[in-house]
This record gives C-alpha cells, structure tokens and sequence, in this order.
C-alpha cells in the first residue's frame, strides 16, 4: 500500500468518512441488489472488509438518513431496464457518513453502480430537499411509493419535468463541478451537450408560447364572421375572406396539435432525446474513470475476477458511449424536422397575409362600418408578426442545435 492509500486510509475528523474528489468506486450487484464485485475504493470508504461486503445487500451501507423514497424509485428505474442517477448518502461500518452521486446502469445479471463525490450547489439544496422528505415520512408515515411521489412533484417545482431530466441535469452538474475542484478544464462533450440541453427547453418554451399565440388566434375568424354579417349581405366579399381565414387557421391549428403539442411532436422529444444524451454521455464518463482506477488498483479483493470485472465497466462505458452518440442523430433529426416543419408554417402564413391584405382592401370600401374591421385586421396583422417572430426564434436555435460539435469518447482498458 503507497503512502498516499495509508494516509486515505485513516478515517477522516468528525463523522464524515474519508472519500476525495478525485476519486470514484463502483460496485456490481445481482438482480436482487447482493453485491458480487467493487474496487479497493469501495471497501475502503465502507470501512468493510471484503469478505464483509461481497455475498451482503447492498443495502449494508445504507444510512438511516436518506428517504425510503428515493429506493423506491432507483429499484422502479432499473427493474424496467433504464439507468439511474440519484444523490445518495450512505453509511461505513464505523458509523462515518459519506455522500455520492450514484449511477446505475443494468448490466447482464444485475446491476453496475459508479459513484463520486458531489460537490455543486444542487447538493446542497437536495441535502434540504432529503431531510424534508425524511420528515415526512416520519411525521406522515408515507409509504415508500407515496414518498417518491412527493419526491418527484418536489423535483417539478424546482424546475424538473421528469426524474431523468433531473437525472441528467445533476450528473453533468456534479461532473463540471468536478472538474473545477480538481483544477482541470471541463468536459468538452459535457458542456457541449449541456448548451444543447439549453436550445431544447428554450425550444421547448417558445414552442409553448406558440401554443398560447394560437390559442388566442382562435376567436378572431369568428369575431370576422360575425362583423360580415352586419355589413354585408350572405356570400359577400368579407364573408368570403373571413371563411377562407377560419379554414387556413383551422388548417394550421391542427397542424400545430400534430407537430407542436403531446409528448410524441417534434418539438416535445428533441428535449426529452437530448437528456438521454446528455445522461448516457455521463454515465460513460463515470464508468470509464472507474475501470482506470481499477486498473490502476494494485489491491486485490477474494476471489474477484479483475480482468473480467473491467471488461464489464468497459462494455457498460462503451454502450453509453453508443447510447450517447446514436442520441445525437436523432436529436438532429428531429431539428432538421423541427425546421421542415416551421417552412410549412410559413407558407402556412403567406396564404394567411393575402387574405388579410384583401380584408383591408374591403375595409377601405365600406368606409360607414369598416372601422370595426379595421381594427380585426389590426388584430391579425398583430398575431402574424408575432407568430413569425417566435418561428424565426425557432429556427435560430433548431440551426444551434444542429451546429453543436461533439467528439467520440474514447474508451479504452
């Protein structure tokens, strides 16, 4: 053992028990979470031995302090075969605590958790957010599932849609808050993904802030309908207009229920592909840097099989890797039909603007009653300009999207 390990080995000050930011561990557990493997790290911030640790749950380093919650949903997560990130606290046989972000990824048998220490303010404020919870559960006597349920409507008022997109967000969070502790230049791919993140919710809000546009849109066809039937005879000219604008704005109202709204349109997934990106591109960063550590191991643990254990992290890496970059053409895909479909929401418009410029043409004739028509094509041409103005907005950042360069993790070991 080198200097460096007997001076880690001592248990830290205080309560919390030694873990630097430099470091991660993993482990691999069987289907029913009984731990099969790990590296030296593990055992060491466990303060088990091996022959403790290997056949035992994983949950032997549980601390009383987290919230059953939290298990419920990671065991609800992989049991469907999707990975995991979660903040976890948990505990050494000697009683020390120490903190993790953990990453948990199904892998043939059971299951692979790399952790490491957190270090961003998003822990901070989820310490708060776990202890509150933990009272409640108390105070309550909240089952495990109602628990995760308050989790997850918690996750949504601090701006979390889903747990995978609070999944994502705090791993990259935690790996660029890394990155600053450890005095070195952040991940390129990590930060690249996360400008992309960006350009997808604010897609995503202007996409929203269309809808509302349209809302709003839906009673003027009526209101000019209406304004032609006191100033003119049936299947007069404003008649006429006002019919071919309700069947265009009708056209692109339903237009814009198939692209723009429900979770499977074009501008609802780019967001939810570009966090299975950014979350995949995580994961292999993590799993990669643990199969280096254990390379680097000199101890061995029983009866493990090193070289096949690191071929596993190996595999699991590269996978996400996979994961990741198959992500991003996707993600680009779906740009490329987001823009598709803003062209046909412009020529949409220009059939819109000519029946509009003939509304005003007839308001000028019918000078006695055309200042009420006047003010509907007002209306309109207010609506127009702001719809472009929104579709312009969303094609600057589809063309963002597609413009993000990335490069191909290397995983090697």
């Amino acid at each position: 053992m080198s200097f460096h390990d007997q001076r880690i080995e001592v248990r830290s000050s205080g309560n919390e028990a030694a873990f630097e930011l430099h470091e991660c561990f993993f482990s691999r557990t069987d289907e029913r979470g009984v731990i099969q493997a790990g590296n030296y790290v593990f055992k060491r911030v466990a303060g088990f031995e091996w022959e403790e640790l290997q056949g035992a749950p994983h949950k032997t380093v549980r601390h009383p302090d987290m919230p059953k919650g939290v298990f419920w949903l990671l065991w609800d997560t992989i049991k469907r075969g999707r990975s995991m990130g979660a903040y976890v606290k948990n505990r050494s046989k000697d009683g020390h605590y120490y903190w993790v972000y953990a990453l948990m990824v199904p892998c043939e048998g059971g299951f692979i958790s790399a952790r490491f220490k957190p270090s961003s303010q998003l822990f901070e404020t989820i310490q708060t957010e776990y202890a509150a919870l933990l009272k409640a559960e108390q105070a309550e006597d909240l089952t495990s599932e109602e628990s995760a349920g308050r989790l997850l409507a918690r996750l949504k008022v601090l701006g979390f849609e889903k747990y995978h997109h609070f999944a994502a967000h705090a791993a990259s969070e935690e790996l660029l808050s890394r990155d600053l502790g450890l005095i070195r230049k952040q991940d390129a791919t990590v930060v690249s993904m996360r400008k992309m993140l960006e350009r997808a919710v604010a897609l995503k809000q202007e996409s929203e802030g269309l809808i509302k546009e349209f809302e709003a849109m839906r009673t003027i066809p009526h209101n000019l309908r209406v304004i032609a039937s006191r100033i003119e005879p049936a299947g007069g000219p404003v008649t006429v207009l006002s019919q071919n604008y309700s069947t265009m704005s009708r056209s692109m109202s339903e237009w814009f229920e198939a692209h723009v709204l429900g979770e499977q349109s074009n501008f609802s997934s780019i967001n939810g592909t570009v966090n299975n990106c950014l979350f995949a591109e995580c994961m292999a960063m993590v799993m990669q840097e643990c199969a280096v550590q254990f390379s680097n191991e000199k101890e061995t643990l029983g009866n493990q099989d090193v070289v096949a254990e690191r071929k596993i992290l190996r595999d699991v890496s590269l996978s996400r890797v996979t994961e990741a970059h198959s992500g991003l053409q996707d993600v680009r895909i779906e740009a490329e039909r987001i823009l598709q479909a803003c062209s046909v929401m412009h020529r949409h418009f220009l059939g819109l603007s000519s029946t509009r410029v003939l509304c005003k043409i007839e308001s000028a004739r019918l000078p006695e009653t055309g200042e009420t028509l006047t003010d509907i094509i007002d209306q309109l041409a207010d609506f127009q300009s702001r719809i472009s103005e929104k579709l312009d907005n969303i094609v600057q950042m589809s063309n963002d999207i597609q413009s993000q360069e990335f490069s191909q993790r290397q995983v090697g070991v």
